[in-house]
């Protein structure tokens, strides 16, 4: 490799927008004084830095790029060849009406690397790699866990279709998937059609799912245990309302709690804050905000469900917000309030007491 003869950036900042693909990545490059340079390339951290070192000896090199489908790879690879990088949200990029009509990946990079210069961008938190694969096995659990509920809606559908009456010893919900539901499924269910090569197959996507369900459940009580996550886990489930699956999926997305400096900065991670518009003398809040961690949040109102019937305070209020908002809005209350009490004892190091923390 050789660099360029004469030139030095040494002690300068070399701003770099990188607008990611699967194979290639478009590339804006500006340096401190303004001059800016675009080019195309693989997706190479290696093939970018050999560019930089050749056209930019000695530069402070400062990338950044949307996040999206690969994750955190890109930054790590990056980080590697010692080019310091910023991780954003698409939707905090500050985008002109040119660059929203003339849209393509130069424009993008270029609008990155701009932001980047003018200091106007900030990163989303970046997780350590350990915590990569933890998170994975809670999300994978989750997906497993919605996939077999379809499964299960698909086998019955079948027997609806088919006029096939469930016998008297499962009319209670509580009876369906058992041993014996199963058996009965496979053994003694008669289709119109003549072949019942449909239902087996769903039975077997059912059994199939159940295992790997059985699977990832263990390994999240495994996690539980780890000392990486044991302490704190217990003091999330001294709250009312969190168990198991709630508690590991808070630890595993939210990673370090002290990125957290209040609590409306945790409110609005979990998407549950309101959405504000105002103009004038008119002003219109929404239930809560679009943006947010799609998987704690959720989670949160569920918990936020089953607490009001066994928290006498959390009981109280909903019915308070009940009687000036929709029952859906109030449920968002409370789990903001429950959200409270997490951020409680995860900061405080200290288990939920009742009068401290609601």
């Amino acid at each position: 490799m050789v660099q360029s003869k004469g030139i030095n950036f040494d002690g300068q900042n070399i701003y770099i927008g990188i607008d990611v693909h699967l194979k290639t990545w478009s590339v804006t490059i500006i340096t401190q004084s303004g001059y800016k340079k675009k080019h195309s390339q693989k997706s190479s951290a290696k093939e970018l830095f050999e560019h930089l070192k050749k056209h930019y000896p000695n530069g402070t090199y400062q990338a950044v790029y949307e996040s999206g489908f690969s994750g955190f790879s890109t930054y790590y690879a990056l980080r590697e060849y010692g080019i310091s990088c910023l991780v954003i949200h698409a939707a905090d990029v500050p985008t002109t009406q040119y660059e929203n009509v003339m849209k393509s990946d130069p424009v993008d990079s270029e609008k990155l690397a701009k932001a980047l210069k003018a200091g106007t961008l900030k990163g989303i938190y970046v997780r350590r790699k350990e915590n990569l694969d933890n998170r994975s096995v809670v999300r994978i659990r989750k997906t497993l866990k919605q996939q077999l509920s379809g499964y299960k809606a698909r086998v019955k559908h079948l027997l609806y279709n088919n006029g096939v009456e469930l016998p008297d010893c499962f009319s209670s919900p509580n009876t369906h998937w058992s041993k014996r539901f199963m058996s009965w499924l496979r053994e003694d269910v008669v289709l119109l059609s003549s072949s019942r090569v449909g239902l087996d197959l769903l039975l077997d996507q059912v059994d199939l799912f159940r295992k790997s369900l059985l699977k990832a459940t263990r390994l999240l009580r495994e996690l539980s245990r780890n000392p990486i996550y044991a302490e704190r886990y217990s003091l999330l489930i001294s709250i009312p309302g969190i168990g198991v699956n709630t508690a590991m999926c808070l630890l595993t997305e939210i990673d370090d709690i002290s990125r957290f400096n209040n609590q409306r900065e945790f409110a609005s991670y979990l998407g549950l804050i309101p959405t504000s518009h105002s103009s004038g003398e008119k002003s219109c809040n929404g239930e809560k905000t679009f943006r947010g961690n799609k998987k704690i949040g959720p989670m949160l109102v569920e918990s936020a469900w089953v607490i009001i019937q066994h928290d006498s305070v959390m009981s109280a209020a909903y019915g308070d917000y009940c009687k000036r908002m929709k029952p859906q809005e109030a449920i968002i209350r409370i789990a903001r309030r429950l959200s409270n009490r997490v951020l409680s004892v995860l900061k405080s190091g200290k288990e939920y007491e009742y009068d401290k923390c609601c």
